[in-house]
């Protein structure tokens, strides 16, 4: 199955350039050339997309507030000229980062990456479903291991791994995003509260100033984005 494209960038022998790049990859098939990330939001609108080519110094919308902007997001490969950018960009959950000028040997690395993301988010999706409810399976330093859901406390996002933090044993990382681990997990148990955790319902006892408090000593952030479906739970479970 190919990995649907869209690449994005005001300049329009850069785009061509990218598109280019894409329509020689086997595994990926282009979508469209935008021109801006307004473009790109209509195309979005009726296709399905799984992966964008981004540049991030755009008119009117650049490309990391577009990403930010995005409710469900694809993976993401930011492309600019200015280095300064790489970081901003990781802190989105970009899979990948490509400096102008892009060669196509940086580009297939970069497409690579992508493709590996891909392929163990459905392998894990797939054993998930396969297996029967109440734990699941991920894979770390080239083992699978079970993790029991009763076990999870919470879940953080570190770039394009994922951190399980367990109540028995060590945490577990493993090379999955945090969308495709969260599709895995129970709604009724567990709820995302920041772009980068989630947590285990059961096992919160303390909140403290629109944070998470476990042990005393770890803050779990409640972002914005994600307060009020969570206060919603909360008030739920609040006797008057």
């Amino acid at each position: 199955m190919k990995i649907r494209c869209i690449a994005i960038d005001d300049e329009p022998l850069a785009v061509r350039k990218i598109a280019g790049y894409i329509e020689k990859v086997p595994f990926l098939e282009l979508v469209a050339e935008c021109r801006s990330a307004f473009e790109a939001m209509e195309v979005m609108s009726r296709n399905p997309v799984q992966l964008l080519f981004i540049d991030i110094n755009m008119p009117d919308l650049n490309g990391l507030d577009f990403v930010k902007s995005l409710a469900e997001k694809p993976y993401v490969v930011f492309t600019t000229a200015y280095s300064e950018y790489a970081v901003e960009g990781f802190l989105v959950d970009a899979a990948d980062y490509l400096l102008k000028p892009i060669t196509f040997a940086n580009f297939l690395k970069a497409a690579n990456k992508v493709k590996t993301l891909v392929d163990l988010n459905t392998e894990n999706r797939n054993q998930s479903q396969a297996a029967p409810a109440g734990h699941l399976f991920v894979k770390s330093d080239y083992k699978l291991i079970r993790i029991e859901l009763d076990d999870i406390r919470y879940i953080e996002s570190q770039h394009e791994y994922v951190k399980i933090y367990r109540v028995s044993g060590a945490p577990v990382m493993t090379l999955l995003s945090m969308k495709a681990i969260e599709e895995q997990l129970p709604a009724s148990q567990f709820m995302r509260v920041h772009r980068s955790f989630i947590v285990s319902l059961s096992k919160i006892t303390v909140i403290e100033r629109n944070r998470i408090v476990f042990d005393g000593k770890i803050y779990i952030p409640v972002s914005e984005q994600y307060k009020e479906r969570f206060l919603g739970y909360i008030e739920g479970k609040t006797e008057v």
